[in-house]
Protein backbone atom coordinates (compact mmCIF):
# COMPACT_ATOMS: atom_id res chain seq x y z
CA UNK A 1 0.00 0.00 0.00
CA UNK A 2 1.70 3.40 -0.97
CA UNK A 3 1.73 5.95 2.02
CA UNK A 4 -0.81 8.38 1.32
CA UNK A 5 -0.72 12.47 2.29
CA UNK A 6 -3.21 15.23 1.89
CA UNK A 7 -2.91 18.22 2.57
CA UNK A 8 -6.72 20.04 3.63
CA UNK A 9 -9.03 18.62 5.15
CA UNK A 10 -12.22 20.76 7.19
CA UNK A 11 -12.12 17.91 10.29
CA UNK A 12 -11.83 20.80 12.85
CA UNK A 13 -14.65 23.19 11.91
CA UNK A 14 -17.08 20.09 11.99
CA UNK A 15 -15.72 18.90 15.31
CA UNK A 16 -16.54 22.41 16.63
CA UNK A 17 -19.89 22.87 15.31
CA UNK A 18 -20.61 19.58 16.77
CA UNK A 19 -18.85 19.00 20.16
CA UNK A 20 -20.26 15.47 20.24
CA UNK A 21 -18.38 14.62 16.62
CA UNK A 22 -15.86 12.23 17.34
CA UNK A 23 -12.50 11.85 15.18
CA UNK A 24 -11.44 8.43 16.39
CA UNK A 25 -14.33 5.56 17.40
CA UNK A 26 -17.51 7.57 16.78
CA UNK A 27 -18.19 5.01 13.53
CA UNK A 28 -18.39 6.43 10.32
CA UNK A 29 -21.22 9.05 8.85
CA UNK A 30 -20.18 12.37 11.05
CA UNK A 31 -16.94 12.53 9.31
CA UNK A 32 -15.48 12.15 6.01
CA UNK A 33 -12.13 12.12 7.74
CA UNK A 34 -11.68 9.63 10.54
CA UNK A 35 -9.13 7.78 12.36
CA UNK A 36 -10.21 4.54 11.25
CA UNK A 37 -10.23 6.04 7.81
CA UNK A 38 -6.90 7.36 7.12
CA UNK A 39 -5.37 3.92 8.40
CA UNK A 40 -8.32 1.82 6.23
CA UNK A 41 -6.53 4.05 3.22
CA UNK A 42 -3.01 4.43 3.82
CA UNK A 43 -2.93 7.80 4.89
CA UNK A 44 -0.22 8.32 6.98
CA UNK A 45 -0.13 12.33 6.95
CA UNK A 46 -3.30 14.61 7.04
CA UNK A 47 -3.11 18.26 6.99
CA UNK A 48 -6.01 20.17 9.27
CA UNK A 49 -7.51 23.37 8.22
CA UNK A 50 -8.51 25.72 11.32
CA UNK A 51 -11.72 26.81 9.19
CA UNK A 52 -13.87 29.35 10.94
CA UNK A 53 -17.82 29.22 9.10
CA UNK A 54 -19.80 32.46 9.09
CA UNK A 55 -21.67 30.71 12.13
CA UNK A 56 -18.88 31.87 14.00
CA UNK A 57 -17.26 35.09 15.67
CA UNK A 58 -14.54 36.25 13.70
CA UNK A 59 -11.97 37.09 16.49
CA UNK A 60 -8.86 34.69 17.60
CA UNK A 61 -11.05 32.97 20.15
CA UNK A 62 -13.10 31.02 17.57
CA UNK A 63 -8.92 30.04 15.72
CA UNK A 64 -7.96 29.06 19.16
CA UNK A 65 -10.95 26.94 19.79
CA UNK A 66 -10.14 25.14 16.78
CA UNK A 67 -6.52 24.51 17.74
CA UNK A 68 -7.91 23.24 21.31
CA UNK A 69 -10.17 20.38 19.17
CA UNK A 70 -6.86 19.52 16.96
CA UNK A 71 -5.09 18.61 20.43
CA UNK A 72 -7.98 17.20 22.29
CA UNK A 73 -10.02 15.42 19.52
CA UNK A 74 -7.76 14.32 17.11
CA UNK A 75 -4.12 14.41 18.70
CA UNK A 76 -5.58 12.54 21.21
CA UNK A 77 -6.17 9.66 18.55
CA UNK A 78 -3.94 6.42 18.72
CA UNK A 79 -1.02 6.71 16.82
CA UNK A 80 -1.64 10.61 15.60
CA UNK A 81 1.90 12.63 15.69
CA UNK A 82 1.99 16.67 15.54
CA UNK A 83 4.85 17.36 12.90
CA UNK A 84 6.28 20.61 13.99
CA UNK A 85 9.66 20.44 11.59
CA UNK A 86 10.16 18.33 9.12
CA UNK A 87 12.79 15.83 10.83
CA UNK A 88 9.15 15.07 12.65
CA UNK A 89 7.99 13.46 9.68
CA UNK A 90 10.87 10.77 9.57
CA UNK A 91 10.09 9.89 13.03
CA UNK A 92 6.92 9.69 12.84
CA UNK A 93 7.60 7.32 9.99
CA UNK A 94 9.84 5.29 11.64
CA UNK A 95 7.48 4.55 14.37
CA UNK A 96 4.47 4.00 12.13
CA UNK A 97 2.17 7.01 13.14
CA UNK A 98 0.40 9.17 11.44
CA UNK A 99 1.34 12.51 11.06
CA UNK A 100 -0.69 15.57 11.80
CA UNK A 101 0.20 19.35 10.54
CA UNK A 102 -1.77 21.98 11.14
CA UNK A 103 -3.28 24.99 8.92
CA UNK A 104 -5.30 28.10 9.12
CA UNK A 105 -7.42 28.82 5.95
CA UNK A 106 -7.93 32.48 6.09
CA UNK A 107 -6.73 34.71 8.55
CA UNK A 108 -9.21 36.62 9.27
CA UNK A 109 -10.52 35.64 12.51
CA UNK A 110 -6.67 36.83 13.96
CA UNK A 111 -7.78 40.66 12.93
CA UNK A 112 -4.23 41.51 12.47
CA UNK A 113 -3.25 40.65 15.95
CA UNK A 114 0.32 39.15 15.58
CA UNK A 115 0.08 37.93 19.22
CA UNK A 116 -2.49 35.50 18.01
CA UNK A 117 -0.57 33.60 15.11
CA UNK A 118 2.46 33.28 17.62
CA UNK A 119 -0.01 31.56 19.76
CA UNK A 120 -1.04 29.60 16.76
CA UNK A 121 2.26 28.89 15.79
CA UNK A 122 3.19 27.57 19.67
CA UNK A 123 0.25 25.21 19.14
CA UNK A 124 1.77 23.90 16.30
CA UNK A 125 0.59 26.08 13.39
CA UNK A 126 2.96 25.58 10.28
CA UNK A 127 0.36 26.20 6.93
CA UNK A 128 -1.40 28.89 6.23
CA UNK A 129 -3.24 30.31 3.69
CA UNK A 130 -3.63 34.24 3.40
CA UNK A 131 -7.86 34.48 2.87
CA UNK A 132 -11.03 32.54 2.11
CA UNK A 133 -12.80 33.13 -1.10
CA UNK A 134 -13.76 36.76 0.45
CA UNK A 135 -11.12 40.35 1.20
CA UNK A 136 -9.97 40.27 4.56
CA UNK A 137 -7.42 42.72 6.12
CA UNK A 138 -4.63 40.95 4.72
CA UNK A 139 -5.69 40.13 0.69
CA UNK A 140 -8.31 39.61 -1.26
CA UNK A 141 -10.16 35.78 -2.49
CA UNK A 142 -10.50 34.40 -5.61
CA UNK A 143 -14.31 35.28 -5.55
CA UNK A 144 -13.72 38.97 -5.01
CA UNK A 145 -15.22 40.67 -7.72
CA UNK A 146 -12.30 43.98 -7.19
CA UNK A 147 -9.62 41.12 -7.41
CA UNK A 148 -6.96 43.01 -5.20
CA UNK A 149 -3.88 41.95 -3.94
CA UNK A 150 -1.94 42.10 -0.37
CA UNK A 151 -2.54 44.97 1.83
CA UNK A 152 0.23 46.79 3.22
CA UNK A 153 -0.44 44.19 6.68
CA UNK A 154 -1.03 41.22 4.41
CA UNK A 155 2.86 41.99 3.08
CA UNK A 156 3.60 42.47 6.62
CA UNK A 157 1.70 38.74 7.27
CA UNK A 158 3.89 37.31 4.56
CA UNK A 159 6.87 38.36 6.48
CA UNK A 160 5.91 37.12 10.21
CA UNK A 161 5.16 33.45 8.64
CA UNK A 162 8.78 33.43 7.34
CA UNK A 163 10.28 34.75 10.01
CA UNK A 164 8.21 31.89 12.53
CA UNK A 165 9.06 29.07 9.09
CA UNK A 166 5.19 28.74 8.52
CA UNK A 167 4.49 27.95 4.67
CA UNK A 168 2.26 29.91 2.84
CA UNK A 169 -0.94 28.27 0.99
CA UNK A 170 -1.98 30.02 -2.49
CA UNK A 171 -5.31 28.34 -2.65
CA UNK A 172 -7.90 30.76 -2.52
CA UNK A 173 -5.83 33.64 -3.13
CA UNK A 174 -6.71 36.35 -6.02
CA UNK A 175 -4.76 36.28 -8.91
CA UNK A 176 -3.50 39.46 -7.96
CA UNK A 177 -2.60 38.03 -4.66
CA UNK A 178 -0.91 35.20 -5.88
CA UNK A 179 1.54 37.31 -7.44
CA UNK A 180 2.54 39.78 -5.17
CA UNK A 181 3.05 36.51 -2.78
CA UNK A 182 5.34 35.33 -5.83
CA UNK A 183 7.06 38.59 -5.69
CA UNK A 184 7.61 39.24 -2.17
CA UNK A 185 8.36 35.15 -0.78
CA UNK A 186 12.15 34.19 0.17
CA UNK A 187 10.75 30.61 0.66
CA UNK A 188 8.74 27.82 -1.27
CA UNK A 189 4.78 28.43 -1.07
CA UNK A 190 2.30 25.69 -2.15
CA UNK A 191 -1.45 25.42 -3.04
CA UNK A 192 -2.93 23.17 -0.80
CA UNK A 193 -5.79 22.22 -2.67
CA UNK A 194 -6.70 23.98 -6.35
CA UNK A 195 -7.17 21.96 -10.12
CA UNK A 196 -5.95 23.18 -13.20
CA UNK A 197 -8.26 26.57 -14.76
CA UNK A 198 -7.48 25.45 -18.26
CA UNK A 199 -9.66 22.26 -17.49
CA UNK A 200 -12.44 24.02 -15.50
CA UNK A 201 -12.91 27.96 -15.61
CA UNK A 202 -13.73 28.49 -11.92
CA UNK A 203 -11.61 31.31 -9.95
CA UNK A 204 -10.64 28.84 -7.52
CA UNK A 205 -8.67 26.87 -9.89
CA UNK A 206 -5.03 27.51 -11.33
CA UNK A 207 -3.56 28.92 -14.52
CA UNK A 208 -1.26 27.33 -16.21
CA UNK A 209 1.11 30.29 -15.54
CA UNK A 210 0.29 29.77 -11.56
CA UNK A 211 1.14 26.22 -11.83
CA UNK A 212 4.61 27.18 -13.45
CA UNK A 213 5.58 29.48 -10.80
CA UNK A 214 4.73 27.14 -8.39
CA UNK A 215 6.72 24.14 -10.20
CA UNK A 216 9.62 26.91 -10.48
CA UNK A 217 10.11 28.12 -6.83
CA UNK A 218 9.89 24.02 -6.10
CA UNK A 219 6.04 24.67 -4.47
CA UNK A 220 3.15 21.87 -4.91
CA UNK A 221 -0.13 21.58 -6.42
CA UNK A 222 -2.78 20.16 -4.17
CA UNK A 223 -5.30 18.50 -6.99
CA UNK A 224 -8.68 18.95 -4.56
CA UNK A 225 -11.55 16.36 -5.09
CA UNK A 226 -13.89 19.32 -4.85
CA UNK A 227 -16.41 18.21 -8.12
CA UNK A 228 -16.88 21.56 -9.40
CA UNK A 229 -13.58 22.26 -9.32
CA UNK A 230 -12.83 19.23 -11.22
CA UNK A 231 -15.98 19.53 -13.89
CA UNK A 232 -19.32 20.90 -15.53
CA UNK A 233 -20.91 17.73 -15.16
CA UNK A 234 -22.26 15.88 -12.26
CA UNK A 235 -21.26 12.99 -10.65
CA UNK A 236 -17.40 13.75 -10.88
CA UNK A 237 -15.37 10.71 -11.25
CA UNK A 238 -11.76 9.41 -10.73
CA UNK A 239 -11.23 10.06 -14.49
CA UNK A 240 -11.91 13.50 -13.89
CA UNK A 241 -8.94 13.84 -11.09
CA UNK A 242 -6.73 12.14 -13.48
CA UNK A 243 -7.44 15.00 -16.54
CA UNK A 244 -6.07 17.19 -14.02
CA UNK A 245 -3.01 15.19 -12.70
CA UNK A 246 -2.01 15.04 -16.72
CA UNK A 247 -2.41 18.46 -17.20
CA UNK A 248 0.04 19.62 -14.09
CA UNK A 249 2.45 16.83 -15.32
CA UNK A 250 2.38 18.48 -18.77
CA UNK A 251 3.51 21.80 -17.44
CA UNK A 252 6.44 20.45 -15.80
CA UNK A 253 4.79 19.66 -12.30
CA UNK A 254 5.22 15.44 -11.89
CA UNK A 255 7.37 16.14 -8.89
CA UNK A 256 5.25 18.89 -7.63
CA UNK A 257 2.17 17.20 -7.15
CA UNK A 258 0.48 15.99 -4.08
CA UNK A 259 -3.42 15.44 -3.35
CA UNK A 260 -5.37 17.82 -0.90
CA UNK A 261 -9.37 16.32 -0.51
CA UNK A 262 -10.94 19.10 0.99
CA UNK A 263 -13.04 16.06 2.48
CA UNK A 264 -15.67 17.43 5.42
CA UNK A 265 -15.45 20.56 3.52
CA UNK A 266 -17.64 19.73 0.93
CA UNK A 267 -21.11 18.41 0.82
CA UNK A 268 -20.89 16.22 -2.98
CA UNK A 269 -17.89 14.15 -3.71
CA UNK A 270 -16.38 12.54 -6.50
CA UNK A 271 -17.61 8.93 -7.55
CA UNK A 272 -15.76 6.31 -5.91
CA UNK A 273 -13.70 8.82 -3.94
CA UNK A 274 -16.09 10.08 -1.00
CA UNK A 275 -13.64 9.93 2.30
CA UNK A 276 -10.31 9.05 2.46
CA UNK A 277 -10.79 4.80 2.77
CA UNK A 278 -11.05 4.86 -0.31
CA UNK A 279 -7.53 6.57 -1.35
CA UNK A 280 -6.76 2.94 -2.91
CA UNK A 281 -9.07 3.81 -5.53
CA UNK A 282 -7.01 6.30 -6.99
CA UNK A 283 -3.86 4.88 -6.12
CA UNK A 284 -5.42 1.94 -8.83
CA UNK A 285 -6.34 4.10 -11.25
CA UNK A 286 -2.65 6.46 -11.24
CA UNK A 287 -0.42 3.30 -11.38
CA UNK A 288 -3.16 2.32 -14.80
CA UNK A 289 -1.17 5.07 -16.28
CA UNK A 290 1.97 6.44 -14.65
CA UNK A 291 5.27 4.63 -13.51
CA UNK A 292 4.98 3.33 -10.08
CA UNK A 293 7.29 5.92 -8.72
CA UNK A 294 5.32 8.70 -10.16
CA UNK A 295 2.11 7.83 -8.67
CA UNK A 296 3.97 7.31 -5.42
CA UNK A 297 5.18 11.03 -5.67
CA UNK A 298 1.84 12.19 -6.34
CA UNK A 299 0.13 10.20 -3.69
CA UNK A 300 2.70 11.51 -0.95
CA UNK A 301 6.44 11.41 -1.83
CA UNK A 302 6.34 14.91 -3.47
CA UNK A 303 4.43 16.82 -0.31
CA UNK A 304 6.76 14.94 2.24
CA UNK A 305 10.30 16.22 -0.04
CA UNK A 306 9.20 19.43 0.25
CA UNK A 307 7.42 19.60 3.78
CA UNK A 308 10.94 17.68 4.99
CA UNK A 309 12.47 20.29 3.05
CA UNK A 310 10.81 23.74 4.30
CA UNK A 311 9.58 22.95 7.72
CA UNK A 312 11.49 24.47 9.96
Amino acid sequence: MFRIADLHCDVLMKMLQDEKTAFSGGGAGELDVTRERLSAGGVDLQVFAIYISGEMPMEPESALREAERFWTGVLSAPGMRLIRRGADLEEAAARGETAAILSLEGVDSLRGQWWALRLLHTLGLRLLGITWNHSNWACDGAMEPRGGGLTKAGRQLVAECEKMGILLDVSHLSERGFWDLAELARRPFFASHSNARALRNHPRNLTDEQIRALVAVDGLVGITFVPWFLTEREPAAIDDVLRHVEHVCELGGERHLAFGSDFDGIDRHVDGLSHPGEYPRLAEALLARYPESLASGFLGGNARRFLGAYLP
